[in-house]
C-alpha cells in the first residue's frame, strides 16, 4: 500500500479525466491520498474532490506564492475551516525566496498563521521552502520554542543544514520525484544521511515532477511507486519496505487519516 502525501488533483489540468487519474492511482496500489490546498479560494474546490471520495483527504493553507493575497489571515479562521471532516493538515504554507510573489513580510505573516493554527489543532504543518533554507529553519526553532507543532517539509529539496535542525525538531521530509532525476545527488544524498528512516514519506506533488521513466509527462498519483522505487534505492530499502515505512510514517504523521 502506498499513501500520496501531496498531491494537487484540482484544477485545469485534471479536468477532463480527474476519475480516471484517480483509478489509474488505486490501479497502482496507492490507497491514500491528501488533495493539497495551495490557495484559500481554493478549498471548497480541493475539499468537494475529497468529500467525494473514501480514499482523498485534503489541506487548508496558502502556498508562500500565494501569501499577498490574504497576509492578514489568522490562526482563529485556518483553526475552523479545519475543522471540516476530511481535512488532515493545515498549509501547504511555507518560504518561497526564489520568486518573489508575494513580499517576504506577507509570507512570514501568512506562515506564522499556519503554525499558530497547526500548533492549535495538533494537524501536521505542510511546508514548502525554496531559497529560505537559514529562515525557514531559524522560524521553526523559534516557533517550537512557543510550543510544540509537526512539521513536514515536503518535496525536500533544501540544504543538509535545514535538514539537520529540521529533524532535531522532530520534522518529517517527503520525497518527490525529484529524488529520481538524474541530476538530484545532492537531494539524494540529504535523504541518504540526514532524513530519519521513521520520518520520511512520499508525494507526487502533480501535475508536476513526473519521476524517471516518466519525465517530460504530466505527473499523477500513479507514478508513486516509481517515487518509491527511487526512495528505497538511495535508502538502501525494497520497495517493499520503502512502501511500508513510508505508509506507517505517513499514518504516523497525518493521524487523521483512516487506518487501512
Amino acid at each position: 500500500m502506498f499513501i500520496d502525501t501531496h498531491v494537487n488533483l484540482h484544477g485545469e489540468q485534471f479536468a477532463d479525466d480527474l476519475d480516471a487519474v484517480i483509478e489509474r492511482a488505486r490501479a497502482a496500489g496507492v490507497e491514500r491520498m491528501i488533495a493539497i490546498c495551495c490557495r484559500l479560494s481554493d478549498f471548497d474546490a480541493v475539499s468537494a474532490i475529497a468529500e467525494a471520495h473514501d480514499d482523498i483527504y485534503c489541506t487548508i493553507g496558502a502556498h508562500p506564492h500565494h501569501a499577498k493575497d490574504r497576509p492578514d489571515i489568522t490562526a482563529g479562521e485556518l483553526v475552523e475551516i479545519a475543522r471540516h471532516p476530511k481535512v488532515v493538515g493545515i498549509g501547504e504554507t511555507g518560504l518561497d525566496f526564489h520568486y518573489g510573489y508575494s513580499p517576504r513580510e506577507d509570507q512570514f505573516a501568512s506562515l506564522k498563521a499556519h503554525i499558530e493554527a497547526a500548533r492549535q489543532t495538533d494537524l501536521p504543518l505542510v511546508l514548502h521552502t525554496r531559497e529560505a533554507d537559514e529562515a525557514m529553519a531559524d522560524l521553526l526553532e523559534e516557533e517550537m520554542g512557543k510550543g510544540a507543532f509537526r512539521p513536514l517539509l515536503h518535496c525536500y529539496t533544501g540544504g543538509a543544514d535545514l535538514a539537520r535542525r529540521a529533524a532535531r525538531l522532530g520534522a518529517w521530509f517527503s520525497a518527490s520525484g525529484i529524488v529520481t532525476f538524474k541530476k538530484a545527488e545532492d537531494v539524494r544524498a540529504v535523504f541518504r544521511d540526514e532524513v530519519p528512516d521513521d520520518r520520511v514519506i512520499l508525494e507526487t506533488d502533480c501535475p508536476y515532477l513526473a519521476p524517471v521513466p516518466h519525465r517530460g509527462k504530466r505527473c499523477e498519483p500513479a507514478f508513486l511507486p516509481d517515487v518509491a522505487a527511487g526512495l528505497a534505492a538511495v535508502k538502501g530499502w525494497t520497495i517493499e519496505e520503502c512502501a511500508t515505512r513510508t505508509t506507517q510514517a505517513a499514518l504516523n504523521l497525518f493521524d487523521r487519516i483512516a487506518k487501512p
